[in-house]
């Protein structure tokens, strides 16, 4: 499994480029941060840990598309009302790896505790030789 980046697009309208027209943004404008990880490989699959900081289960993503896991997360912070100073701002996580055809894609499960999402990635069930008989007919 190898990790993958990819530009995200959109479809946003920019500001008004020097001929006064409006320009297309070619990327998002939202910042994200890439979250640490671990992968460990057992006999049976392959796990990812990723370090998901304030995210819950509601808040995360999990895709898999294209042989591309994509792992995106957002954390919930609403501060108390009456706030006189605010030096921090929540970004989101992003992370993608390429998966080779040894990963069952239909049996991947994730399951997140405490700000730590783990996800299990069963390798897939080789084909197994076998001795074909000759019918005497």
């Amino acid at each position: 499994m190898t990790e993958k980046t990819a530009a995200l697009t959109t479809e946003k309208r920019g500001a008004l480029d020097t001929a006064g027209e409006k320009s297309i943004a070619t990327r998002d404008d939202t910042l994200y941060i890439a979250p640490p990880v671990d992968i460990y490989e057992t006999e049976d699959a392959l796990v990812v840990v990723a370090d998901l900081p304030g995210v819950d289960k509601d808040g995360v993503d999990i895709r898999v598309e294209d042989n591309i896991l994509t792992i995106k997360g957002r954390a919930n912070y609403n501060p108390p009302a009456g706030v006189l100073r605010e030096e921090f701002n929540l970004q989101g996580y992003y992370r993608q790896f390429q998966l080779s055809n040894e990963v069952d894609r239909s049996k991947i499960a994730a399951e997140s505790k405490n700000g730590v999402l783990t996800i299990t990635l069963p390798k897939a069930e080789k084909t197994k030789p076998r001795q074909i008989k000759v019918k005497v007919g």
